[in-house]
């Protein structure tokens, strides 16, 4: 702890640097447990993380193309720069 002016009474304390919503600020214990017991109870919960499994890639057909059934209608395969 480091002698400072408290952002909150405005006295010469030894003070604490918190972080509230991303700015710090310099506050004393006594102004610090007021707040806390003001603010207990309100507030968002702890977001948890959550992990997404990959997704598989599809693939590509590779080496011949198998014979469609005698009456199934044929499998057409084009690359990106045909269709232009």
């Amino acid at each position: 702890m480091i002698v400072y002016r408290c952002d909150i009474c405005h006295e010469v304390r030894e003070c604490s640097q918190r972080e509230i919503e991303q700015a710090e600020y310099d506050v004393c214990s006594e102004c610090w447990e007021a707040l806390a017991f003001r603010l207990k109870g309100k507030g968002r919960p702890k977001r948890q993380a959550v992990i997404i499994q990959p997704v598989p890639a599809i693939s590509e057909p590779t080496g011949e193309p198998k014979q469609p059934s005698p009456g199934a209608p044929p499998t057409i395969y084009a690359s990106a720069d045909r269709l232009n």
